[in-house]
This record gives structure tokens, C-alpha cells and sequence, in this order.
């Protein structure tokens, strides 16, 4: 089971009636039926409910958003539900669906991505909290203190990522982080990074790839007359830009944009899609299948 939000998060102070529950695994008859059961049980009231089942592999999905007369809390409901779990085979996750995601942004120079987060996040748009934000470059610090958040400067060298990368699992630790954001983080993680990070760690990256790598890719796919720009934002693995895919989108660009109006379309299409992969990823709307996702948008 993915780690919960619990002991920072609201669902374990002050029930508020309405939560989600998500969960996967093989396909079989009855799982409907006892996941209503369970439901019945508690007096629950669904709001919203999707699910889908993945023939390819026999593997079925579902989410429901459901409210409780009653006064109970996540942590009970959960314990309640596990047999269910374990007699399917299931795993589940289970909270207060107001409930936000303790967030750690990490960031280099390009902030594009950082602020449209920080501007959501502080509007209520997305369902976050941001203990603090973390760069191997000072640049973001003015921007992250503006918004009244810690800013923890962590340089990577060659000799010193081991270190670095100790930092940012202290980090996460220490905050009870869920969600670990890199919003044009310009730093290649370690395997063993990203599988302490699997399934809680999401990247955004140009759609160029990979046919334009390395610097300037916006300036490389200019001098080709490129037509579409634009962004995937993923999980993050141990195989670079290659990890189950959350969201994508394009925007279609032509001969009258010069390279800075290309490089600026691209910055649009980036934080929008990553905005949308971490929204969506908070209220639990995103399931991993194997190399892919499940997205109940």
C-alpha cells in the first residue's frame, strides 16, 4: 500500500464525512459487491465512483468518492476495509478526501514551473501543502520566500551527490512529505532515489525528447521548424523520462515564432501540465498500471 496521509494530515483529527478510496489488482467477480458492502456498513453515500478494467493484463481499477453520515476517521475506515483488501487481493489507499498532500518542490534555474505551483497552491487550486522547497541553485529563493516557505539551497556536484541526495530523504522524512515535485529539477536521481521515491516523485520534461537533447532544446527544435510544442509530466524511475506517463499536451506553433516565443509557448505547456499531473495525483485520481496509468480525471 502507498504510504497514507495520516499523521500529519487532517483525517486523523477531525473526520469531515467525505473521503476517497482508491484501489487495484486483479480482476475478479464480486469485488463491486463487497466494496457496496462495505460501503452499506458505514452508511455511505457515494458522490463519485469510476472504474475500469484492464483486460490486457486482468487487472481491475476504481475510485470512489464517498460521504458517511456517521462520525468515524480515515485510519478506522481503512482498518476496516483491509479485509476486504486482503480476501481480493487488493491494494488500497484510503483518506478524508479534503486531506492534502504534503508537497517538497525541488527546482533549478528555470522557475516557470515552481511559480505556477506556488501561485495554485496559495489560491487553493490545488490540493497541497508546501513545507518547503528545495534547489541546487539559490536563484528560486526570493520567489519561495515570497510565498512565505522554507528554501533549503542543497548544491550537487559529482563528488557530492550522495550527500545531496541524503539531504533530500532527511527532507522528506522529516516533513512527512507524500509528494515530491521536480519542476525543471536539472538533476539526474539515482536508482536507489528513485525507487525510495516510486510512485511519490513526479517530473516534467519537453516532448522533444528524444529528438532534441541536452541544452537549448527549444532552440535545436526552432532551427528545425518544429509545428507542435510540447510537455509530459510522469513518475519518476530509474530510466530517464521514462516513467509511467500522467499527462501530456501540445500547442501548435508556426515560421512567424522566433526562438524566445518558442522557448516561452514551451514554459506555457510545461506548468500547465504539470499542474494538472499534481493536481490530479493529490485527490487521488491517478492509479499505476504497471508502465502505465490509470488517470479517472
Amino acid at each position: 500500500m502507498v504510504l497514507p496521509r495520516s499523521s500529519q494530515s487532517s483525517d486523523v483529527t477531525a473526520p469531515s464525512g467525505d473521503f476517497v478510496l482508491i484501489l487495484s489488482g486483479p480482476d475478479r467477480p464480486g469485488i463491486v459487491h463487497a466494496v457496496s458492502g462495505f460501503l452499506v456498513r458505514h452508511g455511505g453515500n457515494i458522490i463519485e465512483s469510476q472504474q475500469f478494467g484492464d483486460r490486457r493484463v486482468g487487472r481491475f481499477f476504481m475510485r470512489i468518492d464517498f460521504e458517511v453520515v456517521e462520525v468515524v476517521d480515515a485510519p478506522t475506515l481503512r482498518a476496516d476495509f483491509a479485509p476486504v483488501a486482503e480476501e481480493f487481493a487488493l491494494d488500497f489507499e484510503l483518506w478524508e478526501a479534503a486531506a492534502p498532500y504534503r508537497t517538497l518542490i525541488m527546482v533549478s534555474k528555470h522557475l516557470h514551473c515552481l511559480n505556477d505551483l506556488l501561485f495554485r497552491a496559495s489560491t487553493g487550486s490545488l490540493q497541497i501543502e508546501i513545507p518547503a522547497v528545495v534547489s541546487n541553485h539559490p536563484d528560486a529563493e526570493a520567489l519561495v520566500r515570497s510565498y512565505g516557505l522554507d528554501f533549503h539551497h542543497v548544491p550537487v556536484t559529482p563528488d557530492t551527490k550522495p550527500q545531496a541526495e541524503a539531504e533530500l530523504m532527511r527532507l522528506v522524512d522529516d516533513l512527512g512529505i507524500h509528494l515530491v515535485v521536480l519542476a525543471r529539477y536539472m538533476q539526474v536521481l539515482s536508482d536507489d532515489l528513485c525507487r525510495g521515491l516510486s510512485g511519490r516523485a513526479i517530473n516534467i520534461h519537453h516532448s522533444f525528447l528524444p529528438s532534441f537533447k541536452g541544452a537549448k532544446p527549444y532552440h535545436q527544435a526552432f532551427d528545425r521548424g518544429v509545428k507542435l510544442v510540447g510537455a509530459t509530466a510522469h513518475y519518476v524511475t530509474g530510466d530517464l523520462d521514462e516513467g509511467p506517463i500522467i499527462e501530456q499536451d501540445v500547442m501548435r506553433v508556426d515560421h512567424g515564432y522566433d526562438q524566445e516565443q518558442l522557448v516561452s509557448a514551451g514554459r506555457d505547456v510545461e506548468s500547465q501540465v504539470l499542474s494538472r499531473a499534481v493536481r490530479w495525483h493529490s485527490q487521488s485520481r491517478v492509479l499505476l498500471n504497471g508502465n502505465r496509468t490509470v488517470v479517472f480525471r
